[in-house]
């Protein structure tokens, strides 16, 4: 029994459980794209941790640490893991507050709230909407590479089978898989939108919260199985720091400090990301968050750490694979040293946090359908059941345009140095607006534009700058090179990055942004006294007023 058929089995049960939400639903908006906020304690914490780790924590930092090494971990998960729950904590709680006491299911219309703008709310989402779409395309990418991994037909020595293709006008051989990477992810892309299309918020909540627990049970299977197989932790470690090739991933070498000090930025990102902001706003009571912050670094550890290992023990057992080949190892471990049986198993726990871009394709629907759609008077003219079906057939198109650019970009991307590129960097970027809307008085909507033009702006100069210096990326485990050997160490290209003097651009983006803000707020009006009192009310204000008691008499 080849494995891929645990995996479509699963995809049946995934696609049984969106569609049984959908039974469950009301036709309304407010239920459709936020569960009506009624997600108890333990759905809103494993659907809020499902709906962060996607094929970026697990394809994508075994494919790195593949290339890269055990300081890997300390890029993301470190940081990850003290940063992400504290903006839960402090921003997550206000914005569900706030969602639940004036009706808000976006940031952007906090955002036009807040600052009394209208067309540049729109521009906020315009931007935002942009850099998600690269997070749900690598969603895709991992569907397609983890269906041709797990369907790889094996000989009797559990060796691949290889078969003669064409590439680039040459003939080369490969392993021969029963589902390509075009077919995997176009149906994972239809899974996806299926059960996004019928059961909204509710059956993604549902669905992620059942691909978490599996995840983390399997997972962890996986983990100790590869070990086990390959003779143990000890051994293994051993067997690496023995080989001159494999020595350095056990170390940090391969990481600058000043790249490894710039991500201490990305995880800002996380509550700037439209689906865990609206994610936020479902939970059914303040008490949710509090599980949520004590057990988020704990489910951190448990995808992290053994994806981060089995990444540097696969540059062991599989040497010699590009960036963009790089991130289906876990797979090729799990075929090679698991019976088909249990290969197809672990590799649906595999899919379970792959399939997590189905809470971005939903956050994309809720932000058109509600900043746009309604903000411009469709909600009014046609009503709120035409405006759940405008955010479904939006669910498709969306889909349609990362299924295809997932086509596109097969071994010519990474998963973790795309999104880096351009959805972490972005949204981390935006966090000064969200920081500076919720807790200072005296931000203006002038302030948040140039922050948006700022981001939009580096945005676009990092892409150019990356473009323009392929022809000169050294491989992995090589210095860096300048960009502009003019400008000496100004701009450097990395095996998968862009740096500013050997920082990634997000810590000046960040930064930057923050300074916009900053400036342009002071030099432009505030909003109104009333929208202003609305948000910050004054302690005067908000405090009782003393009522004379009728049963003390004043004595004349």
């Amino acid at each position: 029994m080849n494995p891929a058929i645990i995996v479509f089995i699963y995809l049946a049960v995934v696609l049984y459980i969106g569609i049984f939400a959908f039974r469950r639903s009301q036709q309304s908006g407010e239920d459709y794209f936020l569960a009506s906020r009624s997600l108890g304690t333990w759905v809103f914490l494993l659907s809020l941790f499902g709906t962060n780790m996607t094929a970026f924590a697990i394809l994508g930092s075994s494919g790195l640490a593949y290339q890269r090494g055990i300081g890997v971990y300390g890029l993301m998960a470190s940081a990850s893991g003290f940063v992400i729950p504290l903006t839960i904590f402090f921003i997550g709680t206000r914005l569900w507050a706030l969602g639940k006491k004036y009706g808000h299911m976006t940031q952007v219309q906090y955002f036009r709230d807040r600052w009394e703008c209208g067309h540049i709310g729109t521009a906020i989402f315009a931007l935002t909407a942009a850099m998600l779409v690269p997070y749900i395309i690598i969603g895709v990418m991992g569907g397609g590479q983890t269906l041709e991994a797990i369907s790889t037909v094996m000989g009797p020595d559990k060796k691949p089978v290889m078969v003669e293709v064409m590439r680039g006008g040459q003939t080369v051989l490969e392993p021969k898989h029963l589902v390509s990477y075009e077919v995997g992810g176009a149906i994972v892309a239809l899974v996806v939108m299926s059960y996004v299309f019928f059961g909204g918020m509710r059956g993604t909540a549902w669905v992620n919260t059942f691909q978490t627990v599996m995840f983390l049970c399997f997972g962890t299977l996986a983990f100790v199985l590869i070990g086990r197989n390959l003779g143990g932790f000890e051994q293994l470690m051993q067997s690496l720091a023995a080989n001159p090739k494999t020595a350095p991933l056990l170390t940090r070498e391969r990481i600058p400090v000043e790249e490894f000090f710039s991500y201490t930025f990305i995880p800002l990102s996380s509550i700037m990301f439209p689906h865990i902001a609206i994610m936020c706003m479902t939970a059914k009571k303040a008490a949710s968050f509090k599980k949520t912050v004590i057990f988020y670094p704990i489910c951190i550890m448990l995808i992290w750490l053994p994806s981060v290992f089995l990444g540097v023990v696969a540059a062991g057992q599989f040497p010699g694979l590009k960036p963009g080949e790089s991130d289906d190892v876990i797979l090729r471990l799990l075929s090679a040293n698991t019976s088909l049986a249990i290969s197809g198993l672990l590799g649906a726990a595999i899919m379970a946090c792959v399939m997590a871009s189905d809470s971005q394709i939903l956050a994309l629907c809720t932000m058109f359908t509600e900043d746009v759609f309604a903000y411009y008077g469709g909600k009014e003219r046609f009503g709120d059941r035409v405006q759940v079906w405008t955010g479904r057939a939006f669910v498709v198109v969306v889909t349609l345009v990362a299924y295809l650019i997932a086509i596109e970009l097969k071994d010519k991307a990474g998963i973790f140095e795309l999104a880096i590129r351009f959805a972490f960097s972005g949204f981390a970027a935006l966090a000064p607006v969200m920081l500076a809307a919720l807790f200072w008085r005296r931000s203006t909507k002038w302030g948040a534009l140039a922050s948006v033009i700022w981001v939009a702006a580096t945005m676009a100069g990092t892409y150019w700058l990356f473009e323009h210096s392929s022809s000169i990326a050294p491989k992995p485990g090589q210095p860096p090179v300048p960009i502009f050997p003019e400008l000496g160490n100004l701009f450097l290209r990395t095996p998968g990055n862009v740096t500013i003097y050997g920082y990634l651009p997000v810590m000046f983006m960040v930064l930057g942004s923050a300074v916009m803000m900053v400036v342009f707020s002071l030099l432009t009006r505030p909003p109104s006294e009333a929208t202003l009192n609305k948000y910050f009310p004054r302690r005067e204000d908000s405090a009782p007023t003393a009522q004379p008691r009728p049963d003390l008499v004043p004595v004349a």
